[in-house]
């Protein structure tokens, strides 16, 4: 006799093997506080950005949203409690935007890609989230003086940069102020086997913004901000060339802001819901 699913429990490939263990699930099934742990260094600024080009960029149903900006993040993650206290890095790239359906109108910022050095949480966040989640290595930032260097390479081919200049620390009420969002906006897409162009799976999830366990330990304002993506071949970037030369064409105005926040505490993204 073969095996059969349990309603109360996840499951992802391969499922044979019962349950799985991730972010949302621990042994015997138990959930994650996340009020303690992960610890979270967040390095990212803000930039002007041109709504046409991020919006030849966009899903259905999305459009770029005032201010019309662009903001790249690199977090570097420890004491994971989901990984046993490991961690891993990422470095996103996400853009205001609005999503408008049948039912859901939602104003958050849409996560335009999600690079990680970490196989275990792309899985998860692909497959359960619909996170869009691929792997580079991202090495710990570089601090020089004041001043950080953050770097996105593949197979030793770096194609990103970001580097914050003349840091000073801040209270956290000086951080600048966020524009209003309702979370994280995404596009869950999974082909069809055997038939190209065709999607098993399609639509936009949301990560809602409500952070309450999150507590700022320290933070920074840089006094100005770099940010790079290397126009790159297909012999250096197989798999990634069309992501990162797409970026690459577009035209980053001045940096509007830029931070460097450490943190503890998170969520096990648990609430993530569907969009229609």
């Amino acid at each position: 006799m073969s095996y059969s699913f349990r309603s109360d429990q996840r499951y992802r490939m391969p499922t044979h093997f019962g349950p799985s263990l991730g972010p949302r699930q621990g042994p015997d099934g138990r959930r994650y506080a996340c009020v303690d742990t992960s610890n979270d260094t967040s390095i990212q600024a803000t930039f002007k950005a041109q709504p046409d080009q991020i919006n030849r960029l966009l899903p259905p149903g999305f459009s770029c949203r005032e201010p019309n900006l662009i903001t790249l993040n690199f977090t570097y993650s420890t004491n994971i409690e989901w990984l046993a206290g490991r961690g891993y890095n990422v470095f996103g790239v996400s853009v205001p935007a609005t999503y408008r359906g049948q039912n859901d109108t939602v104003n958050g910022e849409f996560l335009m890609v999600l690079w990680e050095n970490m196989a275990d949480p792309i899985i998860t966040g692909r497959e359960d989230l619909g996170f869009s989640k691929i792997y580079c290595e991202i090495p710990d930032a570089q601090f020089i003086g004041n001043d950080v260097i953050c770097r996105a390479s593949w197979d030793g081919c770096q194609f990103a940069s970001l580097q914050l200049s003349n840091l000073k620390e801040v209270s956290p009420e000086e951080l600048p102020e966020a524009s209003p969002s309702e979370g994280l906006l995404h596009y869950k897409y999974f082909p069809k086997t055997s038939a190209p162009g065709v999607a098993d799976v399609a639509y936009p999830t949301l990560t809602p913004a409500e952070t309450p366990n999150v507590k700022i330990d320290h933070a920074m304002i840089a006094q100005s901000a770099n940010a790079h993506f290397r126009q790159s071949s297909w012999e250096e970037l197989p798999t990634l060339v069309h992501i990162v030369n797409a970026l690459s064409d577009l035209t980053l105005g001045d940096c509007v802001d830029a931070t460097l926040i450490k943190s503890h505490g998170g969520k096990d993204l648990s609430d993530q819901r569907i969009l229609s």
